[in-house]
């Protein structure tokens, strides 16, 4: 079984949309690192030197490939990513090798045969 890495940026007050939309649409499970600060194509408004930006999350999640891009669009759809700019952003990367995920291998195969 052969599995990607998406990375999920997300507004703090979306990530728990996030990781239920990804669970629903086949995803195992996800790690969350809290308090991410990011910057895009427009730079961060500030106020008497204090920044005026949201918290973001960073979402990891390791998902079966076949699975992979059904999981990414259901994220951007409902974190509202491409509705306006500074949402976040979600990319896959290929994970060559992986361990500790043996008991995700018994809850994927039936589900993965499904959308094959």
């Amino acid at each position: 079984m052969h599995f990607k890495l998406l990375l999920v940026f997300v507004e703090d007050s979306k990530t728990d949309q996030v990781m239920k939309a990804a669970r629903d649409a086949g995803a195992t499970g996800a790690t969350v690192i809290n308090n991410a600060r990011g910057e895009g194509v427009n730079k961060t408004k500030t106020f008497f030197g204090l920044t005026l930006e949201t918290q973001r999350d960073v979402v990891l999640f390791i998902v079966e490939e076949h699975l992979s891009r059904k999981i990414l669009e259901t994220i951007s759809r409902v974190a509202e990513f491409d509705d306006s700019p500074g949402q976040g952003i979600a990319v896959q990367l290929d994970v060559e090798d992986a361990v500790g995920v043996a008991h995700q291998i018994a809850t994927l195969t039936n589900l993965v045969e499904e959308e094959i």
